[in-house]
């Protein structure tokens, strides 16, 4: 007789970490950048119409740019929200609860994105008065939420793939996608090739039928490529106890998403008092940080189940490891980012036809606000530390400490002043005293939780 063989253990416990993170981290950051790029082409093409329409497409960002961080996580690491495990039986494994999520989310897409496509001139109108830009906007902003289904499909795909562990064919997806965007945004902006020119409605139409690509891909390759989760309209009913569950997971997601939506409304407001190209300005900084913090996100994606697997299998080491080194790569991301942000403002903004008056607004505003990378990363790596070892609450109060009890009402003490370089002043300020927060929560998790694992009870 045979003897049964030792059940091999998961990667995520045994691998060196430092190998570990780059394979598991490596196609999610290469994604992110794709993301990031993703997000300066509507932009950079818009820029070309007017900088009317370069503000417009600012304003809408509350609205049409949705938070890329993945939620939270329970407390074991080989456990996923809404994934079937063979023969698991609590609520984040089954194919019922799979597909229990698939449906409650289009409930929720149809229900939040509505009061949205019939708000968005009280929306725009609230900013400002200028009736091109107002226009501009609505054509834009009604077009990218109408079909926001690609957006979301897209997005819900995607993390079905990563959570198996197949982050190579969500890559794929992300540069199928951006690729496409590239493609169709000059062709229906300026309509070449035969199609009406449509301006910024085309960069709104563009971006939404790459998403609609995109998840047609995912859904492919969940259907074929992923296994672990069959995808099936039967038995699809609703089910109060696992919607519940699922907003308890999901509620700190969506406030951040407010939190954020909050945050961008309120800084619209003040900059606007000073003119409309800071607006704009402020726009292309919020996409062009992107290639910055998105790739740090891209790699904790890949930190986060190497924590929470650890934490589970009680291996402190490797998770002071893992979070070491993560610190360490975003600090030298960060670095090369201030850099460049430093010494070529000019240049950046050129890509989006700045004028002389967005120069002079712009180059001041990017080397200031690019301060805040030398923190934030740090931040964003602790942040997601507490996800994974089922903190997220912790990861929820800095972002609002630092977003609404900070940046803002900073930034609205600065512009009593006049001045409008003061006003940028109010994020690095606040990104220090947010970082100074996640340091403490960070440290007071390690002498709390980590470290004591090998013992039964702890407390945090």
């Amino acid at each position: 007789n045979q003897q049964p063989q030792p059940a091999q253990e998961n990667k995520m416990g045994v691998m060196p970490v430092h190998r570990l993170l780059l394979t598991m981290s490596g196609p999610m950051m290469l994604s992110m950048l794709i993301q990031a790029l993703y997000n300066v082409v509507d932009s950079m093409f818009v820029s070309y119409i007017s900088e009317a329409a370069l503000t417009a497409v600012s304003l809408a960002l509350s609205h049409a740019e949705p938070d890329d961080r993945r939620g939270h996580r329970h407390r074991r690491g080989h456990q996923r929200l809404a994934l079937p495990e063979p023969g698991g039986e609590e609520f984040c494994h089954g194919e019922s609860n799979g597909r229990q999520r698939h449906l409650f989310g289009v409930g929720e897409l149809r229900r939040l994105r509505a009061p949205g496509v019939f708000g968005s001139r009280l929306y725009f109108t609230a900013q400002v008065e200028d009736p091109e830009i107002i226009a501009l906007g609505c054509d834009y902003l009604s077009i990218i939420l109408v079909l926001s289904i690609g957006c979301f499909g897209q997005v819900l795909l995607s993390r079905l793939l990563q959570s198996t562990g197949k982050t190579f064919y969500s890559m794929v997806i992300q540069m199928v996608g951006a690729g496409l965007n590239i493609v169709l945004d000059p062709i229906m902006i300026f309509g070449l090739m035969g199609f009406p020119r449509m301006g910024v409605a085309g960069a709104a139409l563009a971006t939404v039928l790459s998403q609609m690509v995109g998840t047609g891909m995912g859904l492919y390759y969940n259907l074929r490529k992923n296994p672990e989760i069959r995808l099936s309209l039967s038995g699809l009913r609703p089910s109060k106890p696992v919607i519940a569950r699922i907003y308890g997971v999901g509620i700190p997601s969506i406030l951040l998403q407010t939190v954020s939506s909050l945050l961008i409304f309120g800084l619209n407001q003040i900059l606007v008092t000073f003119s409309e190209t800071a607006t704009a300005v402020y726009g292309v900084y919020f996409k062009l940080q992107g290639f910055a913090f998105l790739p740090i996100i891209g790699m904790n994606n890949g930190m986060v189940p190497i924590i929470a697997y650890n934490y589970g299998a009680r291996k402190p080491a490797r998770i002071m490891q893992t979070i070491k080194l993560a610190i360490a790569y975003a600090v030298g991301i960060m670095v090369v980012a201030v850099v460049v942000f430093q010494i070529f403002p000019v240049q950046l903004l050129g890509v989006f036809q700045a004028s002389e008056e967005m120069l002079a607004i712009g180059v001041p505003a990017l080397r200031t606000l690019s301060l805040c990378f030398l923190v934030g990363g740090f931040t964003i790596v602790a942040s997601s530390v507490f996800q994974a070892l089922g903190k997220g609450l912790l990861s929820m109060s800095i972002s609002i400490f630092r977003q609404l009890v900070l940046v803002l009402p900073l930034a609205y003490l600065f512009s009593l002043t006049g001045e409008l370089n003061l006003v940028w002043w109010s994020f690095p300020v606040a990104e220090v005293l947010a970082g100074a927060l996640a340091a403490f929560y960070l440290r007071r998790a390690y002498r709390r939780v980590i470290r004591p694992l090998a013992q039964e009870d702890y407390r945090f």
